[in-house]
């Protein structure tokens, strides 16, 4: 096994002047799994492919333990990718395809058998190492993809989107398979998703990534409770974060009828680039339903409820203000509440912010302000 280290990373395509990848300094320990989560175009495809070679790098360096592996082949960068379209050979057994690239490698037949047969026990693909890969489901195509990789016994996983092509439920059947694999196999694996549901629930630590710069890097916690900057507080949760740029009066940040006090050192850490605003984030968890009249409520007409069992998420439009409120790419407010007390639509509800529960950012920079 071994560690992953980017330094200073860059990779530029030709015909183009921006980086897809831009200066990425980030270290993977030994025995991690690092999740490189993103929206489309943001580089961390490109950055799994530096590591694995298929891509040039015009600067900086990767190693994999000790060893700079920027100019080495891919072959012998001792790493198993695992890709989203499986790239199975249709006329091999599972067997066959799960040890092809060590028959190639000129390992024994026996060894070959062996490790076969122990990565199929781990897998429960046991009973279907003689089929052919279209007798199989899209899930145990994905287990047989994952079992060419296991017999190789390298030192680093790379895995690029493997759940896009499954169902709902089979992908988080597979997503949790995955990461308790991981966990009992101990290998360095460096995970791609645009997916930042399967970054919170499977990564060791989570890399967010935006138009090829490293945003943040940290645990899921971390991530979720503080977010380094707007983009990361948007991009990770689920419903999004309710975002919004209000007013600075008086020591407090203007929403609606209502004021959000802000600490003495948020404050003092404005500059004039942010024209006396700050931005303000809560997570819809974080608000609380109050009564018509109470201090410091903001009112939001109802205009969906998405009832999901165990939880119920109102949709809505913040009133008596005209500040930029948004979630996500919506420009709704969301606010969880209590299934068994759901609101009619078009109904105004009084809501509060949790006293601590905001998140403070700079207009200008976008950075995070709050501790």
């Amino acid at each position: 096994m071994a560690s992953v280290t980017y330094d200073h990373a860059t990779r530029v395509y030709p015909g183009t002047e921006r980086p897809a990848v831009d200066q990425l300094n980030l270290q993977v320990e030994d025995g991690e799994f690092l999740v490189l989560v993103g929206p489309s175009g943001c580089g961390k495809s490109t950055s799994l492919r530096m590591l694995a070679g298929l891509e040039d790098v015009n600067g900086g360096h990767i190693y994999i333990g000790d060893r700079d592996v920027t100019d080495v082949q891919p072959k012998d960068r001792d790493i198993a990718m695992v890709f989203q379209n499986y790239a199975l050979y249709p006329h091999m057994s599972v067997a066959d395809n799960m040890g092809f690239a060590l028959k190639i490698a000129g390992t024994p037949k026996a060894e070959i058998r062996q490790r076969v047969e122990e990565a199929a026990k781990i897998l429960d693909l046991t009973e279907y190492l003689d089929r052919k890969p279209k007798a199989l489901s899209g899930g145990q195509r994905q287990r047989v993809a994952m079992g060419r990789a296991i017999v190789r016994q390298p030192q680093v996983f790379l895995m690029d989107e493997p759940l896009s092509n499954l169902d709902a439920k089979l992908r988080v059947q597979t997503r949790t398979q995955i990461a308790s694999l991981q966990r009992r196999l101990g290998v360095t694996t460096v995970y791609v998703t645009h997916d930042q549901t399967e970054a919170l629930t499977m990564g060791d630590r989570i890399a967010v990534l935006k138009d090829g710069l490293l945003q943040q890097v940290g645990t899921p916690r971390e991530m979720y409770d503080t977010p380094a900057n707007t983009f990361v507080a948007g991009f990770i949760g689920s419903p999004a974060m309710n975002i919004g740029t209000f007013e600075v009066k008086d020591g407090k940040a203007v929403v609606g009828h209502a004021a959000v006090p802000l600490e003495r050192d948020v404050i003092g850490q404005l500059t004039d680039a942010d024209g006396g605003k700050v931005v303000v984030g809560f997570r819809p968890e974080s608000l609380d339903i109050a009564h018509d009249g109470a201090q410091d409520a903001f009112q939001v007409k109802v205009n969906l409820v998405e009832e999901l069992g165990s939880d119920a998420f109102v949709y809505g439009e913040l009133q008596s203000s005209d500040a930029d409120l948004h979630s996500g790419s919506s420009d709704q407010v969301i606010v969880r509440i209590d299934p068994r007390e759901v609101p009619m639509k078009g109904d105004t509800i009084h809501v509060t912010i949790k006293q601590g529960a905001e998140h403070v950012f700079s207009p200008a920079t976008g950075a995070r302000l709050s501790s």
